[in-house]
């Protein structure tokens, strides 16, 4: 009798388990899941970014300029009358010495992008969007106002040889100043210097040359090289980059047959042989930080703030 109460005991306990096995669902998970009717519970709303940090008008600006021997320094500190005349005659360039020392436009540039607080000044036709030219006396920096004289930030672009050029030096100087030549300056954002210049009409001679100096100069002088290569294919050109000072030095020694400046050429040079040859007008852009909101300065601002007369945004009214 007690075999048959314990075996009846045994029967019952497993048909309850079952019964419960089947209500929980499999796993007993079903336990863990909210009614099919029920309302699914609010999700809260995505944490929004944090927000730009605004412009900070009391830090200090970051002036940026180029090497000794720049044409664009040069040209940029006598328009700006941050160079000044001493009473021998000689110039004396006043820029703070707390300047940070850009060598070729594209590190100027660089330094101007990364830095919100820089200020800095290239070429106009080497402007691009990584940076903003702010106005200069309320006149905008581009090729039109150049050309019709309200911006007055403007320089000529020179090239020079050592004496009379002649053969495969020649052909090329005549192709930049025809009408193809002129055109390609106006279509790279400079100003043309020749009005209804001739329709270029070469030999085609074969040879080589080498072409140095300013690395303002250098972008057109590539692209006008590319386009007449493609009428002379007899020609060798190579450019080297570097500074007015260093392509002046280096057409005259010979290491150079043409060399470019992006400034008038000085007595010295002229007397020492070289023969110049103005290829195209350009305008000096000041440029800042894309996230600066200032949009223009006067010149008085911008000779205060390279000369270290003016060292915070806060100052700028």
């Amino acid at each position: 009798m007690k075999r048959v109460f314990t075996l009846f005991m045994a029967l019952l306990l497993a048909a309850g388990m079952l019964m419960l096995t089947s209500c929980t669902g499999e796993g007993g998970s079903q336990g863990n899941k909210p009614p099919a009717n029920a309302e699914t519970p609010p999700t809260a709303p995505p944490t929004a970014p944090p927000a730009a940090p605004s412009f900070d008008t009391t830090r200090p600006i970051s002036v940026v300029s180029r090497e000794d021997g720049s044409g664009t320094r040069s040209a940029f500190t006598e328009l700006f009358g941050i160079q000044s005349t001493e009473s021998d005659g000689s110039k004396k360039d006043n820029t703070t010495r707390e300047a940070i020392i850009a060598d070729k436009t594209d590190i100027m540039m660089t330094n101007i992008a990364s830095d919100p607080y820089a200020i800095g000044y290239v070429s106009l036709g080497s402007l691009n969007s990584t940076v903003k030219a702010v106005e200069v006396n309320g006149v905008a920096a581009t090729a039109d106002n150049v050309k019709n004289g309200s911006y007055v930030v403007q320089r000529p672009f020179i090239i020079a040889t050592n004496g009379t050029a002649n053969g495969l030096a020649k052909d090329f100087i005549d192709f930049i100043m025809s009408a193809e030549g002129q055109a390609i300056v106006e279509r790279k954002g400079y100003v043309a210097i020749v009005a209804n210049a001739p329709v270029y009409d070469g030999g085609k001679p074969s040879g080589h040359i080498v072409i140095g100096g300013s690395s303002s100069v250098t972008p057109l002088m590539e692209v006008l090289r590319e386009e007449y290569l493609k009428v002379n294919p007899n020609a060798g050109i190579d450019i080297q980059m570097n500074d007015s000072s260093s392509g002046m030095s280096g057409t005259l020694n010979g290491t150079y047959d043409i060399g470019m400046a992006s400034r008038e050429l000085k007595e010295s040079e002229i007397s020492g042989g070289l023969s110049p040859i103005q290829i195209a007008l350009d305008g000096i852009a000041v440029i800042v930080n894309n996230d600066n909101p200032i949009g223009g300065l006067t010149k008085d601002q911008v000779k205060d703030i390279f000369t270290g007369a003016i060292t915070a945004w806060s100052e700028i009214q």
